[in-house]
Parts: structure tokens; sequence; C-alpha cells
């Protein structure tokens, strides 16, 4: 039984195993660009963030039906909860879908379908977050925001991703603006590829609750000290760092130093499909390459917990908490 753990830096299009995309491709009538599963599995090397966005898009397009959205949300829940994920909080991309032609109507119904039945059927509680493109315009991210008022009811929160260099987060004030007026919770990758500034922007600007990534705060040492005294939650994401380049192997993570100095820190797997591991497998990788402690393990579960959109669902809340206090770490 693995560490019980929220999963809160997920998103649900990177979970996109070969074996489904080939599945899904041939049930829609789409060609990929790769004869077998073995050779798009060995095109999940990448040399930074936009090799790996090049691919990523260029996969989406076997998504096309709800029941492609429901298979791919089912199968990720499935592969979380055997990692020890209690909850998920699961970012999607609604503008790559509909650049495609494929509607907001069709993507959160076709998520749903797999979410709505996913504590029963998982044992693992959801939400949903829609991220905005941000190497798209500020007017894309404010009509997509107007095309998914209809569903609010499914959606939590809003968050920001896709190249991140070049692409402040003070661009997309406006929206951000107007979705805390709506009520939702907000979120923003910051501090991946760009500088520190982008998370103080983030957290200025756009008033975000949670900091995707982070992980170059470290060069700050005033932000680190902000960071620490707000208690503001960090959803790193090891392996992915070190696919993307942005750590040259996984012993050089600054993770360690990072709890060392009171930073509140999660582990998730950000892209798994193609970053070589779910949840689970980002937790054991920590434990072996940076021989991180059982005590350490077991306070980035709580942090993961107490860092969830769970407010409203508190009980719950207490109720994972208490089984990472009483989790016992096998010998």
């Amino acid at each position: 039984m693995p560490l019980p753990k929220a999963e809160l830096h997920l998103h649900i299009e990177g979970t996109l195993e070969p074996e489904l995309a080939f599945e899904l491709a041939a049930r829609n009538g789409v060609t990929l660009p790769y004869p077998d599963t073995e050779q798009l599995r060995e095109a999940y090397a990448f040399d930074d963030l936009q090799s790996f966005l090049n691919l990523y898009y260029e996969l989406m397009a076997v998504l096309i039906t709800e029941q492609d959205f429901e298979a791919l949300a089912d199968a990720y829940l499935t592969r979380a909860a055997a990692q020890g994920v209690r909850h998920a909080e699961i970012f999607f991309d609604p503008q790559a879908h509909l650049a495609r032609g494929v509607s907001m109507e069709t993507v959160v119904e076709g998520l749903w379908r797999a979410l709505s039945r996913s504590e029963e059927t998982h044992g693992v509680s959801t939400c949903l977050i829609l991220c905005f493109l941000r190497d798209q315009s500020a007017r894309s991210a404010l009509e997509t925001l107007a095309a998914a008022k209809p569903y609010l009811d499914r959606i939590t929160g809003v968050g920001l991703d896709s190249a991140e260099v070049g692409h402040p987060p003070a661009k997309f004030r406006e929206v951000y603006e107007q979705a805390a007026a709506l009520g939702l919770r907000r979120v923003a990758h910051a501090g991946e590829e760009g500088p520190p500034e982008y998370i103080t922007e983030a957290l200025d600007v756009l008033g975000v609750e949670r900091v995707d990534h982070g992980l170059r705060c470290v060069e700050d040492p005033a932000l680190v000290a902000r960071l620490v005294r707000d208690r503001t939650p960090l959803t790193l994401c090891p392996l992915s760092n070190v696919r993307l380049r942005t750590v040259d192997t996984l012993a050089d993570h600054p993770l360690p130093a990072m709890l060392e100095a009171g930073l509140m820190c999660t582990v998730n797997s950000d892209d798994p499909a193609y970053f070589g591991g779910y949840a689970g497998d980002n937790f054991d990788a920590v434990r072996t390459a940076l021989g991180l402690t059982e005590d350490r393990l077991r306070e980035l579960a709580r942090n993961s917990f107490l860092a969830s959109f769970l407010e409203d669902e508190e009980e719950l809340r207490t109720r994972y908490l208490a089984e990472v206090e009483a989790y016992v770490f096998p010998a």
C-alpha cells in the first residue's frame, strides 16, 4: 500500500499513454506520425519544454469525443489510485481542443463522466482546473473563460500553463480578475523555465494561491522568505524537471534544500505519460535519489492535502491527513 497523497499538478492531456493514443487514433480514423507504440515512446525524449509541447499538442489530435476524454481521465485515475493518490486536482487545456474544433462541452462533459464516479470507482476525490495557454493571447483566455461559464459547477479553479519564457503572468491580469470574481480558485505555472520574478508577479498580479513548479524561487532569498512566511504551496514535479532539463539529474534537485528552508513543497507528476512516472513514481524517485527520510516523505504527503482545494470538504481532508499520519512505511 503506497503512502496516501494528493496530486495537485497533473495535466490530463499529459497522461495519454502511447497504447491509448493508438487505440483512440484507430477509433477516430486519425493517422499518427509514428508506426507503433514503441517508436512513439522513443519520441518521448525532450531537449526542453518546447520540444515536449510540440509532441504534446500533436498527439491531442486523437481526443475528439466525450468518450475519448472519459477514457483518458479513467485511465489516469486507475493508475493514480494504484500509486496512493486519494485526491487529484486535474488540469485541462480547453484552448488546445477548441482550436481543433472540439467543443468545451465535449471536453468538460467527457472528463466529468470519469470524475463524477471517481470516488466510487477509484477511491479518489477530484476537482477540475481550467488552464489558459500562456503562449496564446490574453483575449483568447478571456474568450475561453466565457465559454466555460455554463460549466462552472464542475470547474474549481483556473491555471496558466504552456511555454513560459516571454509570457509573463501579468499578461493575464484581466482574466484572473474575472476568474476571482466568479469565485474560482487561482494557480499558475511560474518559475519553471521563467525567472523568479514570474513567481512574484503571479502572486502579486494574478493573486494565485499556489505556485505550480516554482523551482527557481531558490534564486531569490527574499522570495523564499515570503513563500515560507505565507505558507504558499509549490507543486514541484521532479521527474518532469529532469526530462525537460530544468535540472541535470534527480540527485541535483533542490527539493531537500527547499524543505530545509521551510518551503511548503508538494511532489506531483505533471505529464506522467511523457516524463516517466506517476505520483507514486515521483515519490519513490526522490526518496531514492535524494535520500529523503520517512518524516520528509510524510511531510510532502501532508503538504499535498493541506495545499489542496478541499476547504468545502474539511471532513474529507481531515480523513486523508489521518491516513498520512497512520501510514506505516514498508520495512
